[in-house]
């Protein structure tokens, strides 16, 4: 869409060539649907129609006649209710269809783009999510998705107005050419000045969709936030921050109900202007013989069954741009392309532990502003890495780039000799699992939570469990295994919530588990435990754990210290600790803050 620099649509044209073509993409994912939906509605205009003709008949061969020269309706009036009983079944047949058949294109169109928005955006890397709001993405998933398929409600109507337009105006012209006349300059005004009216609120109600994201973000994130906030005592304060975007929200809507309302009430009460002209039009015609009164009723009473009709095209119009107005934040998700690369190598991988090697790895989260530099690693298969540096030294960096859940920005990151970057998609989340320090679990139960998607059995279940140093509080809970944790698990401490997360990774036997302090909120006791458990284990896993006790950090066979985001020192603890003074220092001041 053209647009100028205030980002207006340059014409009505614009949004009517949006609109058209979004509304091509959704007749294409559902043809059949579509013209059934049509077809029914096509079937209630010419009932419509077909109404008009035998109301006008029934004026002239039994109404006049019976008023005026006392004729007995005889066989006449069985024929006259034969005919209104036959269109309106025929009426009836065509609502059923196009409203069952539309309402189900509208709500699977929906479920459709819903579908679309979800896979694309899980498909799409951590750097775009630290640019959008979780609140702003839910409103877009949601409202805006929601919004964006609203025009397909009045569409098959439309489509079945169309040709009741079409007849009428045949029917009219025929019966009247003056008349007709009338009609036609009657309904292309109304058009026009609901497709202007529909161009005015079209930018109106982008920003009403814009404001919609804010009030869904600021709620997201007091929700999310509500342990600082009590613990601040912001309640009002995040109460006022919320009115303040519901108000601007309120304030935007009200402005496009005010630019609607004034061209409805335009739009709406031009039929009824038409009726009046027409009647009076009409009424000189019969005088002067040219029709009769038969065709005057018909005449006046398709324009009165064309009110409504002509008023869906407006609501056609008006929908169509409040669909595109939400289409576009719909798309500027869609078109993102920020996935994380993927190569076709679907190479078994040896048995056993896998060999890690970085080779001149560079990364930033900003450009210019470099977290790695030149990394080199290598670690061996089977055995267990301490990365040990102080904080902003890049540890968690690397942990996330050895996951591939970021891309290097130089250099690169090899499994087995297989860089990370050529592999098939889903193979990286089959040999390699990551634990992060801040544990999330679903609204599911333990064992929910630790298989996922795995067909795991209970047993499988339990030794992950019991590896993972959970299983004893696991089963003091109320249904043991089959308790439900609720959202996030919030019933549960940090450290179980930790010990669940590795327990998941665990249950996968990865031939690369990454603890990115993953054992943090766990008691030191508790700690040293687990990790002596995953060394002694009969696992197919070589470790890396960011580590800052020391007592995790002995029981690595290596240890890393990066610092500057570069590689210092890499060997064992003992010699690190003797030969590096900054490792050293770093450790006594771990010990000083965080006593083992």
């Amino acid at each position: 869409m053209q647009r100028t620099a205030s980002g207006i649509p340059d014409s009505p044209r614009a949004v009517v060539g949006s609109a058209a073509r979004l509304i091509a993409g959704f007749i294409r994912d559902q043809p059949l649907v579509f013209t059934v939906a049509a077809v029914g509605a096509v079937a209630f205009t010419s009932a419509i129609v077909a109404s008009a003709v035998v109301v006008g008949w029934v004026t002239d061969a039994l109404v006049v006649p019976v008023l005026e020269g006392g004729e007995a309706p005889g066989g006449r009036l069985r024929t006259a209710l034969a005919l209104v009983l036959g269109v309106a079944v025929w009426k009836s047949f065509g609502i059923v269809i196009r409203r069952t058949a539309a309402s189900r294109m509208q709500f699977m169109a929906q479920t459709r783009l819903r579908k679309r928005l979800i896979a694309h955006q899980l498909g799409l890397s951590l750097r775009w999510y630290g640019t959008r709001g979780v609140g702003d993405l839910l409103s877009v998933s949601d409202v805006d998705s929601r919004q964006a398929t609203m025009v397909l409600a009045p569409l098959p109507f439309a489509t079945g107005v169309s040709f009741l337009l079409v007849g009428s105006a045949v029917v009219i012209t025929v019966t009247d050419p003056l008349l007709g006349l009338v009609a036609i300059v009657l309904l292309a005004v109304v058009v026009v000045l609901d497709l202007q009216g529909a161009w005015r609120t079209f930018h109106l109600m982008e920003l009403a969709q814009a404001r919609r994201g804010r009030v869904a973000a600021v709620a997201h994130e007091s929700f999310d936030g509500a342990l600082t906030v009590k613990a601040l005592g912001r309640e009002q304060a995040e109460t006022e921050r919320f009115g303040r975007a519901a108000d601007g929200l309120a304030d935007q809507l009200i402005e496009v109900g005010r630019v609607w309302s004034f061209y409805r009430a335009i739009t709406e009460g031009l039929p009824a202007i038409g009726t009046v002209v027409v009647l009076v039009v009409g009424t000189s015609r019969i005088a002067g013989g040219a029709m009769s009164a038969g065709e005057l009723v018909r005449v006046t009473y398709l324009l009165s069954l064309l009110a409504v009709p002509t008023r869906l095209i407006g609501y056609l119009m008006w929908d169509a741009a409040h669909s595109v107005a939400g289409w576009r934040r719909v798309e500027d998700v869609l078109e993102t392309d920020d996935a994380l690369p993927v190569g076709d190598d679907r190479t078994p991988p040896p048995p056993g532990p896998a060999t890690v090697d970085a080779d001149g790895v560079g990364f930033g989260y900003e450009p210019g502003l470099p977290v790695l530099e030149d990394l080199e690693l290598r670690l061996e298969p089977g055995r267990t890495l301490a990365v040990v540096g102080p904080t902003g030294a890049g540890k968690s960096t690397l942990a996330l780039l050895l996951a591939r859940l970021w891309d290097t920005d130089a250099g690169h990151v090899h499994l087995d000799d297989r860089d990370l970057r050529g592999l098939a998609p889903g193979v990286v989340p089959t040999e390699v699992a990551y634990v992060a320090q801040e544990a999330f679990l679903f609204d599911d139960t333990v064992a929910g939570n630790v298989a996922l998607h795995l067909d795991l059995d209970e047993e499988q279940i339990r030794a992950a469990l019991r590896l993972a140093n959970a299983l004893d509080f696991v089963e003091d809970l109320p249904d043991g295994i089959h308790t439900n944790l609720g959202e996030r698990g919030a019933t549960l401490s940090g450290g179980q919530r930790q010990r669940l997360a590795l327990a998941r990774a665990l249950a996968r036997r990865p031939r690369l588990l990454i603890l990115d302090d993953a054992t943090s909120a766990v008691d030191p006791s508790v700690e040293t435990s687990i990790l002596r458990a995953l060394r002694d284990a009969d696992l197919p896993s070589t470790i890396v754990l960011i580590a800052y006790r020391r007592s995790s950090i002995m029981l690595a066979d290596e240890v890393v210290f990066v610092d500057e985001g570069r590689v210092v020192a890499h060997g064992p603890h003992e010699h690190l600790l003797r030969d590096v003074p900054g490792y050293a220092a770093l450790l006594r001041a771990y010990e000083s803050e965080h006593p083992a």
